[in-house]
């Protein structure tokens, strides 16, 4: 018999007693998604602000909720006395470890392997509180079942992903604007206190009720036929909840390595998968399955199509549209084959092993195992053959043909990322390739790092040591050193965050110090092997591995001329490195006449207010020098357009005819907070 035709005696009864149950569900759920941009918001710039510290971090609550999820199937076997005792027993032991907020003694020093540190930081921090509400919802409708015997709702998880969406779109739009991160953190402890008196209340009347039901009806209920899922059956559930997991991690992938790593931007891609689970669980009729198979027969192979663009204003919408479509397909097939209430836990648990499954396909398996970022080129692929063998009969040469094409462009957009490569090398922290190439003789090596170039250097011996790219003569690094080589003679401290090719370092002089702070180890092994600047400059240099705040963190005042702030991969911007309190670090590191350059240019991200602001706050003036080389499509083709702000106290350098001639205001925003550790807000500053 279906789940949605099991009844029973005692159904009436349980119209008014679901109350506690679906509260329950409620409030686990709510907490278990709302900690996650909690945790990851705190330790996200201990680890660079790169984008994979929220897929690692995805690793975890998938893994986690698997574990609860296999806990719940599993205690189901232990009878109801021993699963209700063992459950109240483990609500109360979490209770000791809270607050949930990171201790700062997980901070990585720079030599760490990140993905085993934060794993280790996310279960000693958060482990047993996330792992009990993680078996929350299988467990609670299990409760209820055995209780009532009636219809399993299986809208109860429909109401579980509801409270996840809500705590999602509540943390950028309600909690992260009004409460600090410690807040947060403690505003959440108390609310998980109240949830482990709710949960331990409904399982003991649970087990109080249960315990009373008459023998008959739990005979009665036994005889129902209920065969059990077969194994294609099972194995048919872990796919299609991977293929969705697997698109949720490919597509956050995908634009968080070109717009920015800030919760705001994970919590989109996330809350679009939590609302297809919530449609397709709560009533059938939100599954369209004709409007949706052929909705995403068109859009998977338009999607491998624009892979290789930057357009992210189309990108944008068509990925998370198309993470929509898919995730519905995969979770529409998911309710359809949704089994007999008594397998309702087996259920579950192959839902969550698919999770965890496409969580550590994406986080931990392509990065080790692929070179540069194919894994939406893949996913795509297999999605397109999962659909096309979901298909009617009727239906399955149109998935033959979809999945031809989306495998054409998928393979095409695979060898333009990789086309004239020299190098194509990958670490946590992201993917670096090098391309050569020639204009009217004259070679030029690029450093790629996403898609956009970081820095690249003229190759021979009549070029050596000229800065290219973003650092040209008329960039705000250019216009500041001539001034300074004008005005102060004498040996200078440079300090840069962010090494990319080293071209900062073709302005040193001898006697000049250099030191670039790094946090991809792959970034400066092909920096040296590729580059020279580091080797021609007359300047003495050095390389510190590790995040550069941190970093700057640990040692004492340097004193530097000059502090430039360039960390940024592809159009992400670590925000750590732009708040209050990184101003403040930089200030105190800064010689009192030194000089400030932000890297500025960017094409979603106006931060020219944020930073002019807190310039501000440190008595320091900011201004605007903006570098479009008319001869960067021509015979100089080696330089780039570029924005970046020099922030100094000396008002007399600023107006330095060098700096002033290129020098533009920066047009305040008065309504626009000042940025900190505990709240930045990546939606007032888009463009």
């Amino acid at each position: 018999m279906s789940a949605s035709t099991t009844t029973s005696v005692a159904a009436p009864a349980a119209g008014a007693s679901i109350l506690p149950y679906a509260g329950t569900i409620f409030l686990s759920a709510f907490l278990l998604f709302l900690v996650q941009p909690i945790i990851a918001r705190q330790i996200l710039p201990w680890f660079g602000g790169a984008a994979t510290v929220w897929t690692t971090c995805l690793v975890f609550f998938q893994s986690v909720l698997l574990a609860g999820y296999a806990y719940a199937d599993w205690t189901t076997r232990l009878g109801v006395r021993r699963q209700t005792w063992l459950h109240i027993a483990l609500l109360a032991a979490s209770l000791a470890t809270l607050p949930i907020l990171a201790s700062d003694a997980w901070k990585p020093v720079g030599s760490e392997e990140p993905i085993a540190r934060i794993l280790l930081l996310l279960a000693f921090t958060i482990g047993l509180p996330y792992f009990l509400l993680s078996t929350t919802t299988p467990l609670a409708q299990a409760w209820y079942w055995r209780r009532f015997r009636s219809a399993v709702p299986y809208r109860l998880f429909a109401l579980s992903n509801f409270a996840s969406l809500l705590a999602l779109l509540g943390f950028p739009v309600l909690f992260e604007p009004w409460f600090t991160l410690p807040q947060l953190g403690w505003g959440w402890s108390l609310l998980y206190v109240l949830f482990v008196a709710v949960c331990a209340a409904t399982g003991w009347a649970s087990l109080r009720a249960s315990l009373g039901t008459p023998q008959s009806l739990h005979a009665a209920d036994r005889s129902l036929p209920a065969p059990a899922p077969t194994l294609a059956t099972q194995l048919t559930w872990l796919a299609l909840a991977a293929m969705g997991s697997v698109m949720l991690l490919a597509v956050t992938n995908h634009v968080t390595q070109n717009i920015a790593s800030v919760p705001f931007m994970w919590v989109v891609p996330l809350s679009l998968y939590l609302v297809t689970f919530i449609l397709c669980f709560d009533h059938p009729r939100w599954y369209v399955r004709p409007l949706f198979l052929v909705g995403a027969l068109v859009l998977v192979p338009v999607m491998a199509w624009q892979i290789p663009s930057l357009n992210l204003k189309v990108g944008v919408a068509l990925y998370f549209g198309g993470l929509f479509v898919s995730c519905m397909v995969c979770h529409g097939e998911l309710a359809r084959l949704k089994p007999d209430p008594r397998y309702l836990t087996r259920f579950y648990l192959m839902l969550s092993a698919g999770g965890a499954l496409g969580a550590v396909l994406i986080a931990i398996v392509a990065p080790l195992a692929l070179a540069g970022y194919y894994e939406l080129n893949i996913a795509l692929v297999v999605l397109a053959l999962l659909i096309a063998l979901r298909l009617p009969r009727g239906a399955r040469a149109l998935g033959v043909l979809a999945l031809a094409v989306t495998g054409y462009f998928a393979v095409n957009g695979a060898r333009e990322y990789a086309r004239d490569m020299r190098v194509i090398e990958r670490d946590f922290y992201g993917v670096v390739r090098t391309r050569d190439k020639q204009v009217d003789g004259v070679r030029y090596r690029a450093m790629y790092h996403g898609a956009i170039i970081h820095g690249g250097q003229l190759l021979g011996d009549r070029f050596r040591n000229t800065p290219s790219d973003y650092f040209g003569p008329g960039s705000g690094y250019g216009r500041l050193f001539a001034a300074l080589n004008d005005v102060r003679k004498g040996p200078r401290k440079v300090g840069i965050i962010g090494l990319g090719a080293g071209v900062v370092a073709a302005y040193g002089r001898k006697g000049d110090e250099i030191t670039f702070y790094e946090i991809s180890p792959t970034v400066v092994d092909i920096e040296r092997r590729e580059f020279t600047f580091l080797r021609d400059t007359p300047a003495k240099t050095s390389v510190v591995l590790g995040d550069g705040r941190l970093s700057l963190e640990r040692e004492p005042a340097q004193k530097y001329d000059v502090l430039g702030i360039d960390a940024f991969s592809g159009d992400s911007i670590p925000m750590h490195l732009l708040t209050r309190e990184a101003m403040a670090l930089y200030a105190r590191h800064l010689a009192f006449d030194g000089v400030i350059v932000f890297q500025a240019t960017n094409r979603y991200i106006d931060m020219m207010p944020v930073v002019k602001r807190l310039a501000a706050e440190q008595r320091m003036e900011a201004v605007l020098v903006s570098d479009s080389p008319e001869s960067a499509t021509g015979a100089d083709y080696w330089l780039s357009s570029t924005d970046q702000i020099l922030v100094s106290r000396d008002r007399k350098l600023l107006a330095h005819p060098r700096i002033a001639e290129a020098a533009k205001e920066i047009k305040d925003r008065p309504e626009l907070p000042a940025f900190t550790d505990a709240h930045h807000n990546l939606v007032r500053i888009l463009k």
